[in-house]
């Protein structure tokens, strides 16, 4: 939140003047000024930047790579996110809205969530988790994952990579040419990210959870529900989208819908985010585009 308080040198002298030479007035004066009503803070909001041309079919997430600047999109291309036809693909968009490559990949499934680890891509794709080299834009492992059924989200912190299962309820690891599941119990589990020291956050059907060090999970906050992307900000704060059309910023005990596009029908998917430019980029799923937000807060 932004609140601003500007007071002029020539206007501290002023008054510094004025009070020394009529302190009669000082009392006054200070009454007035104190009963001046406080500026409210300023509620966080999305302003549209851009959208891209709408021939991403069935783009269901975005992640941007700091170290580069390109925006990765997955796109399921169909009507089923459960089919595995060979159809999805990764394309690249500018951070203008371009698009870059259209089939920088292709012959994926229903490809998801995705994060970067080890110069790789880490795509979900329905029940095995994909590895692309970016380099060569080649898939250099796929992992089926035992008991998989409905892979989503992905986040990555150092080596690790984690990802939720959303039918299941699991949140595995792939670490080290090994997966394992390292919680579960998270009734329709999404959207998953995790802190700069290490710390876990996922959105399912309870609300906004940060896992604890013994492993357990506590709810920060029950009224961001069925979430879908999830970006940390720090000190706190949270953007959390839901598929059917609404972002939110939230916090422990708090929230603010900043977006609303259910009427219009343009669902809010896994969103990505620039930390540097503060822009929100939001698949719009059916749409078969990409908009891009400024956040400000």
């Amino acid at each position: 939140m932004k609140t601003q308080l500007k007071v002029g040198i020539l206007g501290l002298s002023a008054v510094a003047l004025f009070t020394y030479c009529s302190p009669q007035k000082t009392e006054e004066t200070t009454e007035v000024e104190e009963n001046q009503p406080a500026e409210e803070a300023k509620s966080p909001t999305l302003t549209m930047m851009w959208e891209t041309p709408a021939t991403l079919e069935t783009v269901e997430s975005v992640l941007y790579d700091e170290a580069t600047g390109a925006i990765y999109t997955s796109n399921i291309i169909g009507q089923d996110p459960q089919e595995k036809d060979g159809k999805g693909s990764i394309s690249i968009i500018d951070k203008d809205g371009n698009i870059i490559s259209q089939d920088w990949v292709t012959g994926l499934n229903a490809p998801k969530g995705m994060g970067i680890a080890n110069g790789k891509l880490y795509v979900t794709d329905i029940t095995d988790l994909v590895e692309i080299e970016i380099a060569t834009a080649t898939v250099t492992n796929r992992w089926p994952v035992e008991g998989a059924e409905f892979l989503n989200d992905v986040a990555t912190f150092e080596e690790n990579v984690y990802f939720t299962d959303m039918n299941t309820g699991k949140v595995h690891l792939y670490t080290n040419g090994e997966i394992s599941t390292v919680s579960e119990g998270h009734e329709s589990i999404n959207g998953i990210a995790v802190a700069d020291d290490g710390t876990i956050y996922g959105l399912d059907a309870s609300g906004l959870k940060k896992w604890n060090a013994d492993g357990s999970a506590t709810v920060i906050n029950d009224q961001v529900t069925g979430g879908d992307g999830l970006v940390i900000l720090g000190d706190g704060n949270f953007v959390a989208s839901r598929w059917q059309g609404e972002i939110w910023f939230a916090s422990e005990g708090d929230q603010t819908k900043m977006l609303d596009t259910t009427e219009e029908e343009s669902n809010t998917a896994d969103i990505g985010y620039n930390p540097a430019d503060k822009v929100v980029y939001v698949p719009t799923f059916f749409k078969n585009k990409v908009v891009a937000y400024k956040l400000d807060y």
